[in-house]
């Protein structure tokens, strides 16, 4: 028998791109497509050319610019949603179950690790659900100031989605090169159970 069964490893795969093309749009966002940065860039070789803009004409036209990212991000943002409820859906099921059984008798490391799964997924929980309120502010009714606190809360509570992402692939790498070989493979293929 599989340890890991195909809807649960395609679900992990598809997870996995999502967070990172989300993380993606956000360092897109704070470097190479920042409106600041490019307004300003914009501003500099318009005028070489003769053409004058005012500052919020080159933010805007730098925002013009970054759009079809920000599309980008409230899809993967929506593809999140959908993945965090087949998570759900999933823990129903052995797969879904196994890394949460015998909690009590499991190692503190292994104890460890399963919090801060759970706590992962409390942030995408939180990261979707903000992200969604934003993008149906209007339809909520929600004012421009709560907005406002959402999208900073959004934005902090992003650094855990990193942090985790970092973490959780150096944990491969460590583990994979100690005591728990075939991780990934496992996660590929299938492995076998114990």
């Amino acid at each position: 028998m599989q340890k890991w069964s195909i809807g649960f490893r395609v679900w992990h795969w598809i997870h996995a791109f999502v967070v990172l093309g989300l993380i993606g749009t956000v360092i897109l966002r704070k470097t190479f497509l920042s409106w600041r940065a490019n307004s300003e860039i914009l501003t500099s070789k318009l005028s070489s050319m003769q053409i004058d803009v005012t500052a919020e004409q080159a933010k805007l036209l730098a925002k013009a610019i970054r759009a079809p990212m920000w599309e980008w991000h409230i899809l993967l943002g929506y593809a999140l949603a959908v993945l965090l409820i087949v998570r759900v859906l999933l823990f129903f099921t052995q797969n879904g179950k196994q890394n949460y059984q015998n909690f009590a008798k499991a190692t503190l490391h292994k104890k460890m690790v399963t919090i801060a799964y759970i706590g992962i997924y409390l942030v995408l929980v939180f990261m979707a659900l903000s992200g969604l309120s934003m993008v149906y502010q209007e339809m909520l009714g929600l004012t421009k100031e709560t907005v406002h606190t959402i999208k900073e809360a959004h934005e902090a509570v992003f650094n855990l989605t990193w942090i985790f992402v970092v973490m959780h692939i150096a944990g491969i790498v460590v583990a994979e090169n100690r005591d728990e070989k075939g991780l990934v493979s496992d996660m590929i293929g299938g492995g076998k159970s114990e």
